[in-house]
This record gives C-alpha cells, sequence and structure tokens, in this order.
C-alpha cells in the first residue's frame, strides 16, 4: 500500500512545473503499481485554473495504477486557495478508467459537475465546498451507484455556490436510489434546519446507520423534529456538532439517551439571530 500526494505550489507553477508532467512521471515509477491513495493538492493556481489536465493526465495513465482504490482530488488549505475559489471541472471521466475506485473525494465546487456518474464498486463519495450547485446535486440524483455507502456532502452557502433548495435534495434520499448507504451527511448548510425537519421521518433513516447535519445553522427548530421522529432511535449516531441549539435542548439530547453528537455550540451575539456554516470562504 502506497499512499502519494501530487502538488504544485505557486513559485513552482511559475517556473514552469506541471501536474500532469508529476502524474505522468509517477505513472512511470517503480511504486506507482502499488499506489492505492492518491491525492492532487494544488495543481498550479487553482483559483483561476481548473484541474483538467490532471484529470487528462490520470485517465492517460490509469492502467499504471492498477492498485488505486481512494483519489482526492484539491485538498489544499486556504493559504493555497481559498476554498469557494478552488476551480474543478466535470470529473466523471475518471470513474470508467477507474473501474476498482472505492473512494472519491472532491474539495471546490466552482464549475464543479459529476454528469455521467456511474461505477459499480464506489462506495463512497464526499464533496467539500463553501457552497454546492443544484447541478451537482442533480447529477448524483442521477447517479447510477449500486454499492454507494457513504455520501457526505457539504452544502455551504449561496453567496459561494449553493442555489439549491430542499427540492434539489429530495432525490437524494428517496427510497432505494442508494440501496447500500448507511452514511448520509448533508452537513455544513446555511438550510440545516430545513434538512432536518425534511430527514425527520424520512424512510432513508431506516437503512442508515449515521446521519451527520453537523457544521451547519441548526438551531432547536430542527432539533425538535428530529427528537420528536422515532425514526432516528434506529441510528447507530446522529452527529449534530457544531450547531446552535439552546442550552435546554442540549440537555434534552443528553437526557434522550440516543446516540447523538452535540458539541461545539455557537452563539449569536446580534438581535438577528444571524448564523453562518462553518465552511464558507
Amino acid at each position: 500500500m502506497t499512499v502519494v500526494k501530487l502538488s504544485i505550489d505557486y513559485d513552482a507553477f511559475e517556473e514552469g512545473k506541471r501536474i500532469e508532467t508529476e502524474i505522468e512521471q509517477l505513472s512511470n515509477s517503480p511504486e506507482a503499481a502499488a499506489v492505492s491513495s492518491l491525492t492532487i493538492g494544488d495543481w498550479g493556481q487553482a483559483y483561476e485554473n481548473s484541474p483538467e489536465d490532471a484529470i487528462q493526465a490520470l485517465v492517460k495513465h490509469s492502467a499504471s495504477f492498477p492498485a488505486l482504490r481512494r483519489l482526492f482530488i484539491g485538498e489544499m488549505g486556504y493559504e493555497e486557495c481559498e476554498i469557494s475559489w478552488i476551480t474543478q471541472t466535470d470529473l466523471s471521466p475518471l470513474l470508467p478508467a477507474y473501474p476498482e475506485l472505492q473512494s472519491l473525494t472532491v474539495q471546490g465546487g466552482t464549475n464543479l459537475r459529476l454528469s455521467q456518474l456511474q461505477h459499480d464498486k464506489l462506495e463512497e463519495l464526499i464533496i467539500i465546498t463553501g457552497g454546492l450547485g443544484k447541478n451537482v446535486l442533480a447529477d448524483i440524483a442521477a447517479a447510477n451507484l449500486p454499492n454507494l455507502q457513504k455520501l457526505e456532502l457539504y452544502l455551504g452557502v449561496d453567496n459561494y455556490g449553493f442555489d439549491g433548495g430542499l427540492e434539489d435534495l429530495y432525490p437524494l434520499i428517496e427510497p432505494g436510489k442508494f440501496p447500500k448507504l448507511t452514511y448520509l451527511g448533508l452537513k455544513n448548510s446555511e438550510i440545516q434546519d430545513e434538512i432536518a425537519a425534511a430527514l425527520a421521518d424520512a424512510p432513508i433513516l431506516d437503512q442508515l446507520e449515521t446521519l451527520d447535519l453537523s457544521l451547519g445553522t441548526l438551531s432547536d427548530t430542527g432539533a425538535e423534529a428530529l427528537l420528536a421522529s422515532p425514526r432516528i432511535k434506529g441510528l447507530k449516531l446522529l452527529n449534530l456538532s457544531r450547531h446552535y441549539m439552546s442550552d435546554g435542548l442540549i440537555e434534552r439530547w443528553k437526557k434522550s439517551g440516543l446516540p447523538v453528537d452535540v458539541s461545539d455550540q455557537q452563539k449569536t451575539d446580534d438581535d438577528d439571530d444571524w448564523r453562518y456554516p462553518s465552511i464558507t470562504e
């Protein structure tokens, strides 16, 4: 098992270093056949360049990475590029190129698409953004992922790209859509209360082990709906961490006996009860 990260910093990019060359060199190295986890970090000024060249190189050299099971596109810190500035592209070509892939993680939502999301063995899909577009939600809703077990979406805010609503999330939780799904994360959202209320009595809870609604703007409104739901009793974990619930409701959760995480309470200091998710810009 070999874990590799490739990244091009600002100075290296200015000097002519390119991510596609790094991928090609890795593909020709003795360790290529053993690479099980590959992370593509900054591909060079990601705030204005997409990873299109990296995707093409990964597809071209896919035969060199037969052991690849985990792929992360866009892993970079804010000092390299703010998450809302990361320019993505359509990542669909990666899926047929790596039929044994089990996990795909993407960071950054600008221009992101997954237009032909089909894969027989993908078990985990994680998309981390400050704002996820409804076109990507539609791509996921239209996907054919029969083995998907974990779906984790950082939805974000409208100022940074989230232009959807509950109507765009409902297709993701239809019974039978992802028959093996046991972890659902609809998190880091500015409509966390609405999502909580919609999920409180959703049939998909009957198949889930973990429901993750963390990092968003959850208040007593959404939490009350969840607390009143008999379906949440079947969960092994309900993650509500980083929330805006009151002290009283936190205490009710603690006394409920349910496996719930209510850590990291946030406070608002203004009269308008202004709340925001954890990750935006």
